[in-house]
């Protein structure tokens, strides 16, 4: 059996877009929860997936390390009585850092993670983690679908062809790269609001993983009772000369290395 559905849910509505003050549960810099809005909507999502056919709904759900999507991917889990996956391949894309002004924040492993959602299942090793020194909007397309390319492969590999529908749940920016990544349109035009749903079909005797999906839905809201809310594109970045502007490192990085980011395995391997 190999993976023939894929469902991309962004995040809920975070906390912070209501309290800028509101802190992280983690204590890991940018790392906010989900606000009670947001809550409502994962538990949309996970109502939509438990109305499903059996046969049509996700049995292994991966999530961003961050806590906004785990919190998201928690009730699609509970109600189907599943496992969450952390996959760092599928974190918050940051622009690159300004010189001199440290890295980005990394999730602890998922290990850590399962002291805040025992849900996880930490058998699961990330693939692919993003730089720390953050990426522009071609380098974080590379990312998805080198992950893509490595990630359906092992999926099959890890669970021995178990699974035929699965449910990755990210953010903004990646879900636009994934979406793109596995129709081959890197410069299709998608907005994603907070806890919208794609949902991606493989093509039959298809070859490879990135192009080889035809999508079913796209960023779709129907499932919410409010409808999507506040979406993004890629459209809606800062570009100074033609370059995404540089972001801000966390205070006290600065002279640490960069010594995990891009494959964590060998497509040989697989």
């Amino acid at each position: 059996m190999v993976i023939e559905t894929i469902y991309i849910a962004r995040h809920g509505f975070r906390s912070n877009w209501i309290d800028p003050n509101c802190g992280s549960p983690t204590g890991l810099p940018r790392d906010h929860s989900l606000a009670a809005y947001g809550e409502t909507q994962a538990q949309e999502l996970a109502t939509y997936f438990q109305a499903l056919p059996a046969s049509k709904r996700p049995t292994v759900v991966f999530s961003s390390p961050y806590y906004r999507c785990l919190q998201t991917a928690l009730p699609v889990a509970s109600a189907l009585n599943l496992s969450i996956h952390v996959e760092h391949g599928i974190a918050e894309w940051y622009s690159p850092v300004a010189p001199g002004t440290g890295l980005h924040p990394r999730p602890k492993a998922a290990s850590e993670l399962k002291a805040y959602f025992p849900e996880i299942d930490p058998s699961w090793s990330s693939i692919w983690y993003p730089p720390r020194e953050g990426e522009d909007v071609d380098q974080v397309h590379a990312r998805v679908n080198g992950l893509l390319e490595l990630f359906v492969p092992e999926v099959e590999r890890h669970f021995s062809d178990n699974h035929k529908c699965i449910l990755l749940v990210s953010h903004a920016a990646t879900v636009i790269a994934l979406c793109r990544g596995l129709l081959s349109q890197p410069d299709m035009p998608l907005r994603v609001g907070c806890c919208s749903l794609s949902a991606f079909i493989r093509k039959p005797g298809a070859v490879g993983i990135v192009g080889a999906w035809e999508a079913k839905l796209l960023a779709d809201g129907s499932h919410l009772k409010d409808g999507t809310a506040r979406d993004w594109g890629f459209e809606d970045i800062q570009i100074s000369n033609g370059k995404v502007i540089n972001d801000i490192g966390i205070p006290g990085t600065e002279y640490l290395a960069d010594d995990t980011c891009g494959p964590q395995i060998q497509r040989s391997s697989l």
